[in-house]
């Protein structure tokens, strides 16, 4: 089959952006263990079902349950990856939003302390368990809001991603064990606010 652009992914990790030794509250061991393994593997999966997925779909005898199968783990896998994406690429600050991002949050949600109390508890009702909890930009009600999500397929409609916490064990078991609530305080001191802020300006322009 000739090379179709959807069907191609690249099994390479996008590299930290930060020293992973130097953050607060989080070790470097659980940090590295969740690049390499949680989400590296999702990358080396993705890249592994698109071509299986160009396979099966140039084999006419191919059932189409067995292609919807892969296309089940197609979207598992990708949605894996670009939320760890995300969340890699929001860690490595010093957790101080600046004016502007503050002020886009509390335009949104009235403060920004009422916003982190709902980001909060959404983390913290995830606890033990698995899925993430999402600041997105809506680019249909053109909101910010928060999403829950239950797993990696289950993304909210046009929405892009502004911060994003991984709540599955596998991001703070190895710190905290089932002490979630921890995890999330340390996950607050680390926040990359200026990531944040980039992504909410190029939210708005779309």
């Amino acid at each position: 089959m000739t090379s179709i652009p959807a069907f191609e992914s690249q099994a390479t990790l996008k590299p930290l952006s930060f020293d992973p030794a130097k953050l607060a509250g989080l070790s470097e061991r659980l940090i590295r263990s969740h690049w390499e393994n949680n989400y590296g593997g999702s990358v080396k999966a993705l890249a592994t079902v698109k071509k299986q997925l160009a396979e099966a779909l140039a084999n006419k005898d191919t059932p189409a349950f067995i292609y919807n199968d892969l296309k089940r783990e197609h979207l598992l896998r990708t949605g894996s990856v670009v939320f760890h994406e995300c969340y890699f690429d929001n860690l490595g600050g010093n957790g101080q939003a600046g004016a502007n991002e503050r002020k886009a949050i509390a335009d949104a949600f009235g403060s920004f302390d009422t916003w982190e109390t709902e980001f909060r508890r959404m983390g913290a009702g995830l606890g033990g368990g698995s899925g993430w909890v999402i600041l997105g930009f809506n680019v249909h009600t053109r909101q910010l809001e928060n999403y829950w999500l239950g797993d990696h397929a289950h993304g909210p409609a046009a929405t892009l991603p502004i911060l994003a916490m991984d709540m599955y064990e596998h991001s703070y078991q190895m710190d905290f064990g089932a002490a979630a609530a921890q995890y999330i305080d340390a996950f607050f001191q680390n926040i990359q606010w200026e990531e944040v802020a980039r992504r909410i300006g190029s939210a708005a322009k779309a």
